[in-house]
């Protein structure tokens, strides 16, 4: 039984990145998944995103390039102010400027570069290197 769909997307994509696989099958989808797996496409992470509508609640199919180290969904969701992003990048980011931390804000789901421009706030969804 699927608890947590992201983080059961995210361990499928992590899976078959190590097995060296160039494409996987992520369902079901929704609209957060695909939100989360267009930042992590636009970051270059992964390459197409094809939905599949097989009468239920659908497919996600993911080509993989092969550049994931690690891309974990963050449970609890915590909240993060602006003022904290660089605490929340020491926890979970390798490296200064390496990597993402995908956040929910007001304005929807974006990266924490993007939330800090904007001034926003918001729950860490997840994070990718």
């Amino acid at each position: 039984m699927a608890m947590d769909p992201l983080t059961n997307a995210l361990n499928t994509i992590l899976n078959n990145e190590g097995r060296h696989k160039k494409e996987c099958i992520i369902c079901p989808a929704s609209s957060l998944i695909g939100w989360v797996l267009r930042i992590i496409q636009s970051k270059g992470y992964i390459g197409e995103i094809e939905f599949i509508d097989d009468g239920r609640t659908g497919k996600f199919r993911v080509q993989l390039f092969g550049r994931i180290n690690e891309c974990r969904a963050v449970r609890p969701r915590y909240s993060m102010k602006i003022k904290d992003v660089e605490r929340w990048e020491k926890r979970f980011l390798p490296g200064r400027n390496m990597g993402t931390i995908i956040l929910s804000t007001p304005k929807g789901v974006m990266t924490h570069e993007a939330a800090s421009e904007q001034n926003l706030g918001g729950k860490i969804l997840a994070y990718v290197y």
